[in-house]
């Protein structure tokens, strides 16, 4: 599918799980989108490769040089890390919130669901995420899916890494349908 034209943002720090930013950062610029990484300082995050640290990738934009006006979709990997220290940011969590205020695809995968609880995106929601904090998702209100994808009026989740492909391919067919003018707000 192709989304030429489109703009999306990928908001993550240190300890962003490594496949989880690249699988969908590639495969979204193959179909056509501008990707920005957008992190909290200016230069590189360092990824998180299932046992150790893995590789630097450049940031695109800091939180303050970015707008929400400006991207069609922010996608949000997980890790463990990464997602509990971009949660305890204002500027982080105001950015996802004004994104999806927007009605545009706010996509979560693994521990990044954390991030839409901190925002309250998650109450009321079909969603998934990483088992382990299952019971967060549960108890902030969601309906909790054991599934590859769960995608609730342009609000996606997944579980893992192993999810990823599907994952990335319901983003670029969200993004490709437009926004959700008729998403309850949070």
């Amino acid at each position: 599918m192709d989304i030429k034209g489109k703009k999306i943002a990928i908001l993550a720090t240190n300890g962003f799980e490594q496949a989880e930013l690249e699988v969908p950062r590639d495969r979204l610029k193959q179909a056509g989108a501008t990707v920005d990484v957008i992190s909290l300082a200016a230069g590189q995050i360092k990824g998180w490769d299932q046992k150790d640290w893995g590789r630097p990738v450049k940031v695109d934009k800091t939180l303050d040089q970015a707008s929400a006006s400006d991207y069609d979709a922010i996608v949000l990997p997980g890790g463990q890390i990464n997602p509990d220290l971009l949660r305890l940011e204002p500027k982080a969590l105001k950015f996802i919130k004004d994104i999806f205020e927007a009605k545009k695809i706010v996509a979560a995968v693994c521990h990044a669901p954390w991030l839409l609880i901190e925002t309250g995106i998650a109450k009321g929601r079909k969603m998934t995420s990483y088992k382990s904090i299952k019971t967060d998702v549960v108890n902030a209100g969601a309906d909790w899916q054991d599934a590859a994808v769960v995608v609730d009026q342009g609000v996606i989740t997944s579980r893992n890494p192993g999810d990823l492909e599907a994952f990335s391919a319901k983003i670029i067919e969200e993004v490709k349908e437009g926004r959700h003018l008729q998403r309850s707000a949070a």
